[in-house]
C-alpha cells in the first residue's frame, strides 16, 4: 500500500517563509517650525503635543512598518534640526538614508522653498536610489491658514519624480498611510542577507518607542 503523505491529525501546517525585518534607514529635512519632529511623534506613538522645543542636532527613534507577504520594514529614522546653523551636519544623515520625507508647512509658502532646496541637494548628493517624500504639514489649518496650494506642491512633486501627501501632525490624518507607503516602497532583505546581517543590525541600537521602550524623542518644534 501507497504511504500518505497527509499531515498527522492535529499537525499545523508550515508556514510558508518566516517573516523578514528589513532595516532601512529614512531622515526627515526640512525647516524649523514645519512639524518633522511632531509628525514622528504622531506616527511612533499616537501622540501630539502643543509646543515642543527645537531640535538640537538629531534625534533618532525606531518604528516597525507592516509591508507586504507579512513582512516588515523597521525605520530607524532621524529626525533633523531645521535651523540653518544645523544645516551642515545633514549629510551625515542622509547620504546613507533609504528614504527621505522633506516636511514643509501648507501655511508657509517659504517653508516650500526651503523643501525645494533640501530636495535638491539630495538629488545632487544622496544615493540615486533613495526615496523621496515631499510632505506637507498641518493640513488641520488647510481651511483658514493656506500658502501653498495642493496642486502647486503636486506639480512640483510630479516634476521631480517625488512622491507627495499633505499630512496632519496634529489630527494624524495621512500620517501613518504616508509612512506605509513609503516602507511598501523599500526593498526587503533576502533570507540569506538576514542570516549574515541580523547579528550586526541587531547591535546598532534605537529606541523602539511603539513597543513601550523606555527611550524618548528629543524635543523638536511641533508648531
Amino acid at each position: 500500500m501507497a504511504s500518505s503523505s497527509a499531515p498527522a491529525p492535529g499537525a499545523q501546517p508550515a508556514p510558508a517563509h518566516q517573516p523578514i525585518t528589513s532595516s532601512r534607514k529614512l531622515v526627515l529635512l526640512g525647516e524649523s517650525a514645519v512639524g518633522k519632529s511632531s509628525l514622528v511623534l504622531q506616527f511612533v506613538k499616537g501622540q501630539f503635543d502643543d509646543y515642543r522645543e527645537s531640535t538640537i542636532g538629531a534625534a533618532f527613534l525606531t518604528q516597525t512598518v507592516p509591508v507586504k507577504d507579512g513582512n516588515f520594514v523597521k525605520f530607524e529614522i532621524w529626525d533633523t534640526a531645521g535651523q540653518e546653523r544645523y544645516k551642515s551636519l545633514a549629510p551625515m544623515y542622509y547620504r546613507s538614508a533609504h528614504a527621505a520625507v522633506v516636511v514643509y508647512d501648507i501655511t508657509s509658502a517659504a517653508s516650500l522653498l526651503k523643501a525645494r532646496a533640501w530636495i535638491s541637494e539630495l538629488q545632487r548628493q544622496a544615493d540615486p536610489s533613495i526615496v523621496v517624500c515631499l510632505a506637507g504639514n498641518k493640513l488641520d489649518l488647510a481651511d483658514s491658514q493656506r500658502q501653498v496650494s495642493t496642486e502647486e506642491a503636486q506639480k512640483f512633486a510630479d516634476e521631480e519624480g517625488l512622491m507627495f501627501r499633505e499630512v496632519s501632525a496634529k489630527s494624524a490624518e495621512g500620517v501613518e498611510d504616508m509612512f506605509k507607503a513609503i516602507a511598501d516602497r523599500m526593498p526587503i532583505d533576502s533570507p540569506a542577507a538576514k542570516s549574515r546581517t541580523g547579528a550586526s543590525l541587531a547591535g546598532r541600537g534605537g529606541v523602539d518607542l511603539k513597543q513601550g521602550s523606555g527611550g524618548s524623542l528629543t524635543d523638536g518644534c511641533a508648531c
